[in-house]
């Protein structure tokens, strides 16, 4: 479900599950989280593009796994870790969202260092329509990069915003109709130099004890509605 191809200075990384809106599965996530782990020889590209095959970026986590949990706690946890290769990937990651993105698939979203939209992109937090929430660090990411009033907002109302809703409140940082021109511009800069900016804005030293808070909160709520989460999946 995750490919994988580099070309020239951009390496690809598509969630290639069209048919399920590139839902994740936990063997998803695992695929996900070795495609961004760094190289053993180090030999990373400059820059990676990350997208989704067909008319959607991505569903977020898929319902049918969702609901089959016997492990909430470790599912977020494993989501947790995909999405911190992401953000933690020596390549500077544009992410192309063109069509939906909701629930992890905007948590995804958020780990990358460059959001860029189509117009024709939705972004979205539903998770509180099922008694749950994002639990892949959104709590931790979306506040960063929202703000806490705007993020409150988005995640506690379940609103679905707009390519132009997104960029006004920092969601996304451009709109475009190729965002893959984006890495193209950004890898045409010097490659130690883009490590470098990455490396002085990504450096934090909080985040793992919010996380484990977070997946810790996660559980309990999957818990209280699996029922709910069961009849939502068989609609």
């Amino acid at each position: 479900m995750i490919r994988t191809r580099t070309d020239g200075d951009v390496r690809v990384v598509t969630l290639d599950r069209p048919e399920a809106r590139n839902a994740l599965r936990p063997a998803d996530l695992t695929a996900l989280r070795e495609a961004f782990e760094a190289p053993a020889d180090g030999d990373a590209p400059p820059v990676t593009y990350l997208r989704g095959a067909g008319d959607a970026f991505c569903a977020g986590a898929d319902l049918d796994a969702v609901a089959a949990l016997d492990d909430p706690e470790a599912f977020a946890r494993r989501g947790q870790r995909a999405v911190a290769a992401v953000e933690e990937s020596p390549s500077v990651v544009v992410c192309g969202i063109d069509g939906p993105a909701r629930g992890g698939g905007v948590e995804l979203a958020l780990a990358a260092d460059v959001r860029v939209a189509t117009p024709r992109a939705t972004l979205g937090e539903p998770g509180v329509s099922l008694g749950l929430f994002g639990a892949w660090g959104g709590t931790v990411r979306l506040p960063r990069v929202m703000g806490e009033g705007e993020a409150l907002d988005f995640a506690l109302s379940g609103q679905v915003l707009d390519a132009e809703a997104a960029l006004r409140t920092g969601l996304v940082s451009r709109v475009v109709d190729d965002p893959r021109s984006v890495a193209d511009d950004i890898a045409a800069g010097e490659a130690d130099a883009l490590a470098a900016i990455k490396r002085r804005i990504r450096d934090r030293r909080e985040g793992e004890a919010q996380e484990r808070a977070e997946a810790a909160a996660f559980a309990e709520l999957h818990d209280t509605h699996a029922g709910d989460i069961a009849r939502l999946r068989d609609r």
